[in-house]
């Protein structure tokens, strides 16, 4: 029997229709109109947010795939855009109302990690670059800031070193990459363009990302913070004194002591330190052996100093680096490699970590009597 379409199931099937950048149902975003269902055709009038939306093509596939499901024969979809006053009432409702401010205040629920260095070249942007697409594997919803607006990296360690944010009025949509949104000074700059900014630029841009950049509801945040103790690690405590800190380090003894000085900034400004992750701790060698070429026991003599736990020790792997150079990360393209093991691993002890509730409003009011 041939099935028919009419509007309520034509408007059922639209309202599981995600936006592939807001991640949210189109229905909800206002962005479908008229729909009218005629002879078994349905008309239907989408309306995007601005012109030249990138993600145009696969919203109208996605609509006219929902229109034949529900037992349309035929679609007809008319394209238009938002107009001001609509992208407007748009930005206010993601906002839900609230005038805007940074995303990841005191009363935000989000676990908010901060992926920290002492020197560079430990591995920490591709830690931060797995961790993340490992915490979005498990269900979670999850967000990557790439702070290290000098050496940025996580666009090309996530296969989206193209991809460029859209911007609806002064809201920002990140990018998506393996089901986790990412936002990168690089994703504003023309090819490999240096950036060398003094610290107000720095903090102002971190601040942006934070204010401007519309994440949604995320369950974690990730920060990979650029090496050392200078100015972002400092801005950081300021904007997110609630961050909770990870510090990378090989086994080598002179990182690990460099290593150290990150977590005790982080100390200073007022956040926790949970943990340290001893990156390239060891090469698997055929006989069974491990090649230390960095030296042993750096992160467990870290970890020891700051009274943390020591997370993981990551075996050097080839498939981890091949990982970062083609944008597809070891935890989804082969999560059978020993270190894909061990970064899943962190990855389930960060996401039930509980949330703390210190210094959050709970909304709760006094009874009267």
């Amino acid at each position: 029997m041939t099935r028919i379409a009419d509007r309520e199931g034509v408007l059922a099937a639209l309202a599981r229709v995600i936006d592939p950048e807001i991640r949210r149902p189109i229905t909800e975003l206002d962005m479908i109109g008229r729909v009218a269902v005629d002879g078994n055709v349905a008309t239907i009038d989408l309306k995007l947010t601005i012109v030249g939306c990138p993600a145009a093509d696969t919203i109208e596939r996605d609509v006219r795939e929902a229109a034949l499901g529900a037992g349309a024969a035929s679609t007809v979809v008319n394209v238009t855009v938002m107009s001001r006053e609509e992208r407007a009432a748009l930005t206010e409702k993601l906002r839900g109302g609230r005038p805007k401010a940074m995303q990841f205040g005191p009363e935000s629920l989000t676990r908010i990690y901060a992926i920290s260095s002492g020197k560079g070249g430990v591995g920490k942007s591709t830690l931060t670059a797995n961790l993340g697409v490992a915490l979005a594997a498990r269900g979670l919803r999850v967000g990557i800031v790439d702070a290290d607006v000098f050496g940025f990296s996580i666009p090309g360690l996530l296969g989206v070193a193209g991809a460029k944010p859209t911007q609806v009025d002064e809201m920002i949509l990140p990018p998506v990459a393996h089901g986790v949104k990412v936002i990168s000074i690089g994703m504003f700059v023309e090819g490999n363009t240096a950036v060398s900014w003094r610290g107000p630029m720095l903090h102002r841009t971190l601040q942006q990302f934070l204010t401007d950049v519309f994440f949604g509801d995320l369950d974690v945040l990730l920060l990979d913070l650029p090496p050392g103790t200078g100015d972002i690690a400092i801005s950081l405590g300021q904007l997110l004194p609630q961050a909770e800190v990870v510090v990378v380090t090989t086994p080598q003894a002179a990182a690990a002591e460099v290593a150290e000085r990150s977590g005790l900034v982080a100390r200073q400004t007022g956040q926790k330190v949970i943990g340290v992750i001893e990156n390239m701790a060891g090469l698997p060698q055929a006989d069974g052996t491990i090649l230390e070429l960095f030296g042993s026991g750096g992160g467990k003599d870290a970890a020891a100093r700051l009274d943390v736990p020591l997370l993981s020790s990551i075996p050097l792997s080839l498939a981890l680096r091949e990982g970062g150079d083609s944008g597809v990360p070891v935890v989804l393209g082969h999560p059978d490699d020993p270190a894909a093991i061990a970064i899943a691993g962190i990855a389930a002890g960060l996401a039930t970590r509980e949330r703390g509730l210190a210094g959050r409003k709970l909304g709760l009011t006094v009874a009267g009597e």
